[in-house]
């Protein structure tokens, strides 16, 4: 069901908002981290390192879809929160046009490109064949990866994170079975991994698609939705690439990094590989309360309350730096045990990992900062200064890699993403508080009443919607209420 979050109290709504967006982000992280673990443990050290090393190119497409969708959704937010419906759903066919034009063409360099990036990173021999195998399936997966990021940021955009969750339980689990089914009884190899994750997305693609037409009767689309419109296509795409590209360009730092990493050896890309696994685990949940304050930001930029976003902000920032703290202390304290779920009996790569895990965890807070205030930015459809911060983390972690490695070895590395962070929380932070002042005496215009023989009128001033897009009248409050039946 749909959730207006431009009502009620800031602290919990962010809370219930970013529970279930918590733990469908585990859940997701479940998939990468499955294929590392089964084939880590099932496979060998090198095969682990193998699927590793090719997480800064899955990040570098994957996450730009990820980033792609997640635009999309902030102007399909916005239309909710302004109370627009019929926007919302030409919003929907919008995104869904230009994701799929960009799945074919994304899709189509990623394959053909893989084995001269990995080429590039300078893999090592005995790890390139395994990685190429696994990242091509991924890589062939990637409308698969679309679909469930497109529909599912959809769901989330008209407040509901809980039931995406439900369906990443369910792919995450078939992603396990066939994780063992295809690596021990097929016995497909690290290949079995990338095609146990590109099935498990399309499940869960799929059971997006059939909640929607079952749940939101706001999503039915009609004949008109498809007419496609210029300006409405030029507006998704302004949130939506900058967002895309944003991811990438920090995806590219990680990719210098990963090539600096892999002139170690292959038992450096393996600890490495095993210490970012719970790291990124470890900072979901950081990184879910920046993602919620997006779909917060964008519904209540969308109904005018500036200072409400200011609350809300404010609130997000106590919760997260506490969690921020707590969860940096426990996973140093668990760090032994968990690396070796990944590599029993490999006590170098245990203690290697642990370098990694004491350097970023001691950081947390600065992660913290930097997801809330990105995605508060890109929630109030400001993508320039996340983009510029994310040119910033390219650079820092760029130099890191190369001046840091070669000053502290492995330790070097190791330092790279913090100091990335810190690099990017510095624009984004000016920013924020910029665009906060700026907004502070920010009213929005509010709708016409339609007339009798129209559907749609132009609004009268500027605010959240461009002059150029149509907004209908907005509902009663009954009609709010029979939204989602």
């Amino acid at each position: 069901m749909t959730n207006d979050m431009t009502r009620g109290s800031p602290t919990k709504l962010i809370l219930l908002f970013t529970i279930p967006l918590l733990l469908g982000n585990i859940f997701q992280q479940f998939y990468s981290m499955a294929d590392t673990m089964i084939v880590g443990r099932t496979i060998s050290a090198d095969a682990l390192g193998a699927v590793g090393c090719t997480g800064p190119l899955s990040f570098l497409i994957i996450g730009f879809a990820q980033g792609l969708t997640s635009g999309f959704a902030v102007v399909t937010a916005q239309r909710f929160g302004a109370g627009d419906y019929e926007g919302v759903r030409k919003s929907v066919t919008s995104s869904a046009f230009l994701s799929l034009i960009l799945t074919v063409l994304l899709t189509l360099g990623s394959v053909f490109g893989a084995r001269p990036l990995l080429e590039l990173m300078q893999t090592p021999d005995n790890l390139i064949d395994d990685a190429y195998r696994y990242i091509v399936v991924i890589f062939g997966g990637i409308g698969t990866s679309m679909l469930f990021n497109l529909l599912s940021n959809i769901i989330r955009a008209l407040g509901d994170s809980k039931t995406p969750l439900l369906f990443l339980a369910v792919a995450c689990v078939i992603n396990i079975a066939l994780d063992f089914a295809f690596i021990l009884i097929f016995q497909l190899g690290v290949a079995g991994a990338g095609w146990a994750t590109v099935i498990a997305q399309l499940i869960s693609g799929l059971l997006c698609l059939l909640y929607i037409a079952k749940r939101f009767p706001v999503l039915w689309l009609k004949k008109d939705d498809w007419q496609l419109d210029g300006h409405r296509l030029l507006a998704h795409a302004r949130v939506g690439l900058p967002m895309g590209f944003q991811t990438s360009i920090i995806a590219i730092g990680s990719i210098i990094l990963q090539g600096t990493l892999n002139t170690f050896g292959s038992l450096y890309v393996s600890s490495f590989t095993a210490a970012q696994k719970i790291d990124q685990l470890a900072t979901q949940p950081l990184m879910s309360f920046g993602i919620t304050m997006a779909t917060y930001t964008a519904q209540n930029y969308g109904a005018g309350n500036i200072s409400r976003i200011k609350k809300g902000v404010n609130r997000c920032i106590l919760i997260s730096l506490s969690i921020s703290l707590v969860g940096g202390a426990a996973i140093i304290l668990a760090g032994y045990a968990l690396v070796g779920l990944f590599v029993p009996d490999s006590p170098q790569i245990v203690e290697l990992a642990q370098v990694y895990l004491r350097i970023t965890t001691a950081c947390y807070s600065l992660l913290a900062l930097l997801f809330i205030f990105r995605y508060t930015l890109q929630g109030l459809g400001r993508s320039l200064i996340p983009t510029v911060a994310g040119i910033v983390e390219l650079v820092m972690r760029t130099m890191a890699a190369v001046v840091l490695a070669r000053l502290l070895d492995f330790t070097g590395v190791c330092m790279a993403s913090p100091v990335a962070w810190l690099g990017a929380l510095i624009p984004l932070s000016i920013a924020y508080f910029v665009t906060i002042h700026k907004l502070r005496d920010f009213t929005p215009q509010p709708a016409q009443p339609l007339a009798p023989d129209s559907q749609t009128v132009m609004p009268a001033g500027s605010g959240p919607v461009s002059p150029s897009e149509c907004v209908p009248a907005v509902p009663d409050q009954e009609t709010v209420q029979n939204t989602v039946k």
